[in-house]
C-alpha cells in the first residue's frame, strides 16, 4: 500500500493554492508566502482546523467546503509525479505485487490525480478518505484495505513519508516503510518507529521486494 501525498507525488502547489483559497473565502487575508509542508499528510478536517485557529475562527465546514470546492477545480492538477515513481510501481507490477493506494486525500480527488497522471493502471485498488469521515485516519483505512481485500497484514506494507503512515500500519499490525523525498523528516519517520527508510525513488522498488521477501 502507497500513500499519495508526498510518496508518489509532490502536491504542494495544488493544496497551498487551495487552503489559501479557503482561507480567503472566509474572509481572512493569509500570507501568501505560508509553507504548507508540515501540515501535508493529516486528514484535511484535522489541518484546516489548526489554521484556523490563527484566526480565532471555528468555521470548519465551510473551511473544508471551500477547499474542496477550489481543489475539485482546479488544485488536483497542481501536482507532479516524483521523478522514478513510475520505474518503481512497474518493477513492482512486474513482480506480481498487488499494489494499492492508501491515502487521507478524498478518494475521487486519488482517483482524478491517478488518471490525470496515468498512474490508475499500476494500482489493483485505489482508496482514501469519503464522506462521513469512516477512513479519514490512516489505522480505519488501511483495516478497511486489509479487510475489503482479504489481506493479511503481516504480508503486507505501508509506504508513506510521514509519520501518520507508519503509526496507522503499525495499528494495524503492517510493517511501515518511511521514504525521505517527500515531506516528513528522517527524525519524524525514525520517531514514529518506520521498519526501513529509502532515500531515493530508484531504490524503492527493491526496497519494497526486500522486506516482503522477493
Amino acid at each position: 500500500m502507497l500513500d499519495l501525498d508526498g510518496t508518489l507525488i509532490d502536491s504542494r502547489p495544488g493544496i497551498a493554492a487551495s487552503t489559501l483559497a479557503a482561507l480567503r473565502a472566509l474572509g481572512h487575508s493569509p500570507d501568501e508566502a505560508f509553507d504548507i509542508t508540515p501540515f501535508i499528510g493529516p486528514p484535511l478536517e484535522d489541518v484546516l482546523r489548526v489554521l484556523l485557529r490563527t484566526y480565532d475562527d471555528d468555521r470548519l465546514d465551510d473551511a473544508v467546503s471551500a477547499y474542496r470546492q477550489h481543489y475539485g477545480d482546479s488544485g488536483y492538477l497542481g501536482s507532479e509525479l516524483y521523478p522514478g515513481i513510475g520505474e518503481a510501481l512497474e518493477d513492482m507490477r512486474q513482480a506480481g505485487l498487488r499494489i494499492y493506494m492508501a491515502t487521507s486525500k478524498r478518494e475521487v480527488f486519488a482517483r482524478r490525480i491517478a488518471e490525470h497522471l496515468n498512474l490508475a493502471g499500476y494500482f489493483n485498488g485505489i482508496y482514501g478518505s469519503v464522506h462521513g469521515g469512516a477512513l479519514d485516519h490512516k489505522p480505519e483505512l488501511l483495516a478497511h484495505v486489509l479487510s475489503e481485500r482479504n489481506l493479511i497484514a503481516s504480508e503486507a506494507l505501508m509506504v508513506g513519508d510521514r509519520r501518520h503512515d507508519i503509526v496507522g500500519a503499525h495499528a494495524v499490525r503492517m510493517r511501515g516503510l518511511g521514504v525521505l523525498w517527500g515531506y516528513g523528516s528522517r527524525d519524524e519517520l525514525e520517531t514514529a518507529g518506520a521498519d526501513h527508510l529509502v532515500e531515493r525513488t530508484a531504490e524503492l522498488a527493491h526496497t519494497v521486494l526486500s522486506m516482503l521477501g522477493r
